[in-house]
Protein backbone atom coordinates (compact mmCIF):
# COMPACT_ATOMS: atom_id res chain seq x y z
CA UNK A 1 0.00 0.00 0.00
CA UNK A 2 1.16 3.61 -1.04
CA UNK A 3 1.78 5.92 2.22
CA UNK A 4 0.52 10.08 1.83
CA UNK A 5 4.43 10.89 1.77
CA UNK A 6 4.91 8.02 -1.12
CA UNK A 7 2.04 9.69 -3.50
CA UNK A 8 3.40 13.27 -2.60
CA UNK A 9 7.00 12.43 -3.44
CA UNK A 10 5.58 10.63 -6.81
CA UNK A 11 3.26 13.67 -7.24
CA UNK A 12 6.49 16.24 -6.53
CA UNK A 13 8.17 14.76 -9.20
CA UNK A 14 5.34 15.21 -11.54
CA UNK A 15 5.25 11.27 -12.13
CA UNK A 16 1.35 11.53 -11.94
CA UNK A 17 1.44 13.75 -15.35
CA UNK A 18 3.25 11.74 -16.97
CA UNK A 19 0.95 8.68 -16.27
CA UNK A 20 -1.64 11.05 -17.53
CA UNK A 21 0.20 12.08 -21.07
CA UNK A 22 0.54 8.07 -21.03
CA UNK A 23 -2.66 7.23 -20.51
CA UNK A 24 -4.90 10.15 -22.37
CA UNK A 25 -2.23 11.33 -25.05
CA UNK A 26 -2.75 8.40 -27.81
CA UNK A 27 -6.83 9.39 -27.45
CA UNK A 28 -6.11 13.32 -27.73
CA UNK A 29 -7.03 14.10 -24.22
CA UNK A 30 -10.50 13.72 -25.76
CA UNK A 31 -11.63 10.87 -23.07
CA UNK A 32 -10.92 12.28 -19.85
CA UNK A 33 -13.06 10.28 -17.18
CA UNK A 34 -12.79 12.96 -14.30
CA UNK A 35 -13.50 10.34 -11.87
CA UNK A 36 -10.59 8.60 -12.51
CA UNK A 37 -8.69 7.67 -9.65
CA UNK A 38 -5.36 8.82 -11.39
CA UNK A 39 -7.35 12.07 -12.22
CA UNK A 40 -8.88 12.72 -8.32
CA UNK A 41 -5.73 11.97 -7.33
CA UNK A 42 -3.94 14.49 -9.16
CA UNK A 43 -6.71 17.14 -8.40
CA UNK A 44 -7.00 16.52 -4.65
CA UNK A 45 -2.70 17.10 -5.13
CA UNK A 46 -3.11 20.44 -6.79
CA UNK A 47 -5.12 21.56 -4.60
CA UNK A 48 -3.81 20.95 -1.35
CA UNK A 49 -0.50 22.84 -3.61
CA UNK A 50 -1.93 25.80 -4.99
CA UNK A 51 -1.68 24.82 -8.72
CA UNK A 52 -3.59 23.83 -11.72
CA UNK A 53 -3.02 22.50 -14.98
CA UNK A 54 -4.34 22.20 -18.75
CA UNK A 55 -3.74 20.41 -21.93
CA UNK A 56 -4.09 21.80 -25.17
CA UNK A 57 -3.46 21.53 -29.03
CA UNK A 58 -0.97 23.83 -29.91
CA UNK A 59 -2.03 23.38 -33.52
CA UNK A 60 -5.68 24.50 -32.72
CA UNK A 61 -4.60 26.58 -30.73
CA UNK A 62 -7.35 24.90 -28.27
CA UNK A 63 -7.65 23.91 -24.34
CA UNK A 64 -9.15 20.31 -24.38
CA UNK A 65 -9.28 19.88 -20.63
CA UNK A 66 -8.45 22.46 -17.43
CA UNK A 67 -8.43 20.71 -14.47
CA UNK A 68 -10.38 21.85 -11.01
CA UNK A 69 -8.24 23.85 -9.01
CA UNK A 70 -8.57 26.66 -12.60
CA UNK A 71 -11.38 28.38 -10.68
CA UNK A 72 -10.20 28.73 -7.40
CA UNK A 73 -6.78 30.20 -9.04
CA UNK A 74 -8.50 32.24 -11.70
CA UNK A 75 -12.18 32.83 -11.26
CA UNK A 76 -12.52 31.27 -14.92
CA UNK A 77 -14.51 27.91 -14.80
CA UNK A 78 -12.46 25.08 -15.96
CA UNK A 79 -15.23 24.98 -19.20
CA UNK A 80 -14.72 27.99 -19.83
CA UNK A 81 -11.10 28.61 -19.97
CA UNK A 82 -9.97 29.91 -22.92
CA UNK A 83 -5.92 30.70 -24.28
CA UNK A 84 -7.36 34.73 -24.28
CA UNK A 85 -8.37 34.97 -20.69
CA UNK A 86 -4.39 34.59 -19.73
CA UNK A 87 -3.98 38.11 -21.75
CA UNK A 88 -6.67 39.33 -19.04
CA UNK A 89 -4.71 37.60 -15.88
CA UNK A 90 -1.59 38.98 -16.71
CA UNK A 91 -0.62 42.11 -14.73
CA UNK A 92 0.67 45.03 -17.05
CA UNK A 93 4.25 45.51 -15.57
CA UNK A 94 4.33 41.78 -17.02
CA UNK A 95 2.55 42.36 -20.11
CA UNK A 96 5.69 42.64 -23.00
CA UNK A 97 7.42 39.85 -21.23
CA UNK A 98 4.17 37.55 -21.58
CA UNK A 99 3.87 38.32 -25.27
CA UNK A 100 7.40 37.68 -26.30
CA UNK A 101 6.95 34.44 -24.38
CA UNK A 102 3.66 33.24 -25.73
CA UNK A 103 5.63 34.01 -29.02
CA UNK A 104 8.44 31.76 -27.76
CA UNK A 105 6.34 28.74 -26.84
CA UNK A 106 4.31 28.82 -30.51
CA UNK A 107 7.85 29.15 -32.41
CA UNK A 108 8.63 26.21 -30.31
CA UNK A 109 5.67 24.10 -30.77
CA UNK A 110 6.04 24.89 -34.52
CA UNK A 111 9.35 23.56 -34.48
CA UNK A 112 8.11 20.23 -32.35
CA UNK A 113 6.04 19.81 -35.51
CA UNK A 114 8.14 20.40 -38.69
CA UNK A 115 10.57 17.22 -36.96
CA UNK A 116 7.56 14.84 -35.92
CA UNK A 117 9.11 14.28 -32.78
CA UNK A 118 10.51 15.58 -29.60
CA UNK A 119 9.38 17.27 -26.13
CA UNK A 120 10.61 20.77 -25.09
CA UNK A 121 10.39 22.84 -21.70
CA UNK A 122 9.70 26.06 -21.08
CA UNK A 123 9.12 27.55 -17.84
CA UNK A 124 9.26 31.25 -16.30
CA UNK A 125 7.62 33.14 -13.32
CA UNK A 126 4.80 36.24 -13.87
CA UNK A 127 2.34 37.78 -11.90
CA UNK A 128 -1.31 36.48 -12.49
CA UNK A 129 -4.90 38.48 -11.30
CA UNK A 130 -6.29 35.92 -8.59
CA UNK A 131 -10.02 34.93 -8.52
CA UNK A 132 -10.13 37.90 -5.51
CA UNK A 133 -8.41 40.45 -8.19
CA UNK A 134 -4.94 40.47 -6.22
CA UNK A 135 -1.86 39.44 -7.99
CA UNK A 136 0.51 36.51 -7.15
CA UNK A 137 3.50 35.61 -8.58
CA UNK A 138 2.86 32.38 -10.47
CA UNK A 139 5.08 29.78 -12.17
CA UNK A 140 4.23 28.96 -15.56
CA UNK A 141 5.19 25.39 -16.53
CA UNK A 142 4.64 24.60 -20.44
CA UNK A 143 5.53 21.36 -21.22
CA UNK A 144 5.32 20.70 -25.11
CA UNK A 145 5.32 17.41 -26.73
CA UNK A 146 4.69 15.62 -30.16
CA UNK A 147 2.34 13.41 -31.06
CA UNK A 148 1.03 11.22 -33.88
CA UNK A 149 -0.97 9.14 -32.21
CA UNK A 150 -4.65 10.02 -32.58
CA UNK A 151 -3.63 13.23 -34.58
CA UNK A 152 -0.15 14.95 -35.68
CA UNK A 153 -0.22 17.51 -33.23
CA UNK A 154 2.17 19.51 -30.65
CA UNK A 155 0.35 18.93 -27.33
CA UNK A 156 0.68 21.12 -24.47
CA UNK A 157 0.91 20.31 -20.68
CA UNK A 158 0.84 23.88 -18.46
CA UNK A 159 0.92 23.92 -15.11
CA UNK A 160 0.32 26.77 -12.78
CA UNK A 161 1.67 27.15 -9.03
CA UNK A 162 0.62 30.02 -7.08
CA UNK A 163 4.40 30.86 -5.61
CA UNK A 164 3.52 33.58 -3.47
CA UNK A 165 5.38 31.74 -0.21
CA UNK A 166 8.82 32.65 -1.76
CA UNK A 167 9.35 36.10 -0.74
CA UNK A 168 12.26 36.67 -3.11
CA UNK A 169 13.87 34.86 -6.05
CA UNK A 170 17.67 34.99 -6.31
CA UNK A 171 17.69 36.90 -9.95
CA UNK A 172 14.28 38.46 -9.65
CA UNK A 173 12.64 35.62 -11.70
CA UNK A 174 12.64 32.21 -12.49
CA UNK A 175 13.28 31.01 -16.98
CA UNK A 176 14.12 28.13 -18.27
CA UNK A 177 13.87 27.14 -22.23
CA UNK A 178 15.07 23.52 -22.78
CA UNK A 179 14.91 19.56 -22.53
CA UNK A 180 15.94 18.92 -19.58
CA UNK A 181 13.13 17.01 -18.28
CA UNK A 182 14.41 17.28 -14.37
CA UNK A 183 12.86 20.92 -14.41
CA UNK A 184 9.79 19.51 -14.81
CA UNK A 185 8.56 19.11 -10.92
CA UNK A 186 7.06 20.61 -8.41
CA UNK A 187 8.89 24.35 -7.26
CA UNK A 188 10.97 24.85 -4.85
CA UNK A 189 13.83 27.22 -3.53
CA UNK A 190 16.24 25.34 -5.14
CA UNK A 191 14.31 25.29 -8.53
CA UNK A 192 13.43 28.65 -8.42
CA UNK A 193 16.57 30.01 -7.69
CA UNK A 194 17.75 29.05 -10.78
CA UNK A 195 17.56 30.42 -14.40
CA UNK A 196 18.28 34.18 -14.04
CA UNK A 197 21.86 35.67 -14.30
CA UNK A 198 21.01 39.20 -13.83
CA UNK A 199 19.70 40.30 -10.35
CA UNK A 200 16.21 42.03 -9.85
CA UNK A 201 18.65 45.74 -9.84
CA UNK A 202 20.18 44.55 -12.98
CA UNK A 203 17.04 43.33 -14.61
CA UNK A 204 15.55 47.27 -13.57
CA UNK A 205 17.89 48.73 -15.63
CA UNK A 206 17.91 46.78 -18.47
CA UNK A 207 14.29 47.64 -18.93
CA UNK A 208 14.82 50.77 -18.66
CA UNK A 209 18.06 51.50 -21.12
CA UNK A 210 15.40 49.18 -23.42
CA UNK A 211 12.80 52.42 -22.62
CA UNK A 212 15.83 54.57 -24.22
CA UNK A 213 16.92 56.12 -21.19
CA UNK A 214 20.82 57.03 -20.28
CA UNK A 215 23.36 56.49 -17.51
CA UNK A 216 21.67 59.79 -15.51
CA UNK A 217 18.34 59.43 -16.24
CA UNK A 218 18.51 55.54 -15.12
CA UNK A 219 20.29 56.62 -12.22
CA UNK A 220 17.44 59.58 -11.14
CA UNK A 221 14.89 57.12 -11.07
CA UNK A 222 16.40 54.26 -9.23
CA UNK A 223 17.87 57.17 -6.87
CA UNK A 224 21.46 55.72 -7.50
CA UNK A 225 24.64 57.18 -8.69
CA UNK A 226 25.31 57.10 -12.60
CA UNK A 227 28.43 55.81 -11.91
CA UNK A 228 26.63 52.74 -9.88
CA UNK A 229 24.35 52.80 -13.15
CA UNK A 230 27.35 52.43 -14.87
CA UNK A 231 29.10 49.61 -12.78
CA UNK A 232 25.64 47.65 -13.20
CA UNK A 233 25.69 48.06 -17.00
CA UNK A 234 29.85 46.68 -16.98
CA UNK A 235 28.56 43.76 -15.00
CA UNK A 236 25.30 43.09 -16.79
CA UNK A 237 27.80 42.77 -20.65
CA UNK A 238 30.18 40.78 -18.39
CA UNK A 239 27.22 37.92 -17.50
CA UNK A 240 25.57 37.62 -20.99
CA UNK A 241 28.89 38.15 -22.84
CA UNK A 242 27.03 40.83 -25.56
CA UNK A 243 29.28 43.34 -26.82
CA UNK A 244 26.62 46.05 -26.14
CA UNK A 245 22.96 46.33 -23.92
CA UNK A 246 21.55 47.17 -26.80
CA UNK A 247 21.97 43.76 -28.17
CA UNK A 248 21.36 41.63 -24.90
CA UNK A 249 18.05 43.81 -25.14
CA UNK A 250 16.92 42.40 -28.14
CA UNK A 251 17.95 38.90 -27.66
CA UNK A 252 16.02 39.10 -24.18
CA UNK A 253 12.61 40.21 -25.80
CA UNK A 254 12.77 37.45 -27.90
CA UNK A 255 13.12 34.94 -25.64
CA UNK A 256 10.42 36.78 -23.18
CA UNK A 257 12.99 37.61 -20.60
CA UNK A 258 12.18 41.00 -20.43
Amino acid sequence: MISNRDVDAEYLNYNLFYKLIDKYAPTGFKEIDPHDPLMLELDELMLKHKQFFFVGDMMQIKILFTSNGCKELTGINPADLSPYHFFEFIHKSDYQRFSAARTTFFKLSQDLYKEEEGKTLFSLTMNLRRADGEYINVLYQHYMFFQQAAAKTVYLLQVLTNIDWIKKIKNGYYYYLGKDMSQFRYPDKNLLNQGGVFSVREIEIIRLVGQGLNSEQIGSQLFISPHTVNKHRRNILKKSGAAHVTDLILSLKEQGKI
